[in-house]
């Protein structure tokens, strides 16, 4: 699991490295989320959004990367959030 964020938007991809496919992903600038707001608060709901998509792909455990960001703010929302929903990493 992927995050990349900018100052408007914070996205999340789901990624096979080994077939290299995306399984799933979350973005703030799909249609179903385009009321979140790249915050906090924001980022823990896009983090629960995609830890359900993972449990109906039956994936529970992934491996969590933050693509060189620190871990706080954002990204610890995210991933708080993704937990939250169920998935272990």
């Amino acid at each position: 699991m992927t995050v990349t964020r900018s100052n408007r938007s914070i996205s999340v991809q789901v990624i096979d490295d080994i077939k290299g496919h995306t399984l799933a992903s979350a973005s703030t600038l799909e249609k179903d989320f385009r009321d979140i707001k790249a915050n906090v608060e924001g980022a823990g709901r896009l983090g629960e959004a995609v830890g359900k998509r993972l449990l109906e792909k039956n994936i529970k455990t992934v491996v969590f990367d933050r693509n060189g960001y620190l871990y706080h703010g954002l990204v610890k929302a995210l991933a708080e959030g993704t937990r939250k929903a169920g998935i272990e990493f």
